[in-house]
């Protein structure tokens, strides 16, 4: 949720930073200087992805994903939830 929310205001200051008429006239660092949420919201994105928030967003699904490939081998599987699925045993001939 943190990542999203500094993603969208990140996002939302570059855009008014952009479209910003002085933004073309000043040097890159008075332009940040000018556009404090911009530089803020852009400075705790950098920190959250080195702190590796984006770990954090992947490693659930990877997750789910291997439980999910070693319940199958026992005809079991999960939803979303964390569910177990009995699934029918197959009939063998």
């Amino acid at each position: 949720m943190l990542l999203i929310v500094v993603s969208v205001c990140t996002a939302t200051g570059a855009w008014n930073w952009l479209i910003d008429p002085e933004t073309q006239k000043v040097s890159f660092l008075t332009s940040l200087w000018n556009h404090p949420f911009f530089t803020i919201s852009c400075i705790t994105l950098i920190g959250l992805f080195f702190a590796g928030i984006h770990k954090r967003v992947v490693a659930p699904s990877i997750i789910a994903a291997r439980c999910r490939t070693i319940l199958a081998e026992y005809n079991m599987s999960c939803d979303d939830t964390g569910k177990l699925i009995l699934k029918p045993r197959p009939h063998v001939q």
